[in-house]
């Protein structure tokens, strides 16, 4: 998404991701990086006995692979930048597999020959349901003159 330069993006330009599947694998490896072993993600058993019913992916686990689906323009972007109003709407488990909806909600010009995107970020499953909203933003480069 984040491959033109800040001069070519418009108020309400969309685009939408590949997917990628959450495994089993990425929560073991993803609680060995973070030191997060909570048994929800980690203990079958326990996980049955929530409302959940079945281990699920951890909410900054998901959003990380998310992060990996995005398209960075070498040279175009500067910088990761923020994010706001995240919300963990949904569960992620197992097996699901994601995408990212995204939504150009603002451009705005910064000093030195760049600015930032505002974009409105929904990453949804393979059911079409939502399970992070946020609002992104990046910093890029303007095109050189």
């Amino acid at each position: 998404m984040f491959t033109k330069y800040l001069d070519h993006y418009e108020v309400g330009e969309t685009w939408v991701s590949r997917g990628r599947t959450i495994t089993e694998a990425d929560l073991v490896m993803f609680s060995a990086f973070s030191g997060d072993w909570f048994p929800l993600h980690t203990d079958k058993e326990y996980a049955a006995t929530t409302p959940f019913q079945q281990r699920i992916a951890h909410g900054l686990l998901v959003l990380s692979a998310a992060s990996g689906l995005f398209q960075f323009g070498v040279g175009i972007v500067v910088a990761f930048y923020g994010m706001e109003n995240v919300r963990f709407t949904n569960p992620t488990f197992i097996g699901d597999t994601i995408h990212i909806e995204a939504k150009i909600m603002d451009v705005e010009e910064k000093a030195g020959g760049r600015g930032v995107i505002t974009a409105l970020q929904e990453i949804k499953k393979q059911t079409g349901e939502l399970v992070i909203t946020c609002t992104m933003k990046i910093m890029l480069n303007k095109e050189p003159v």
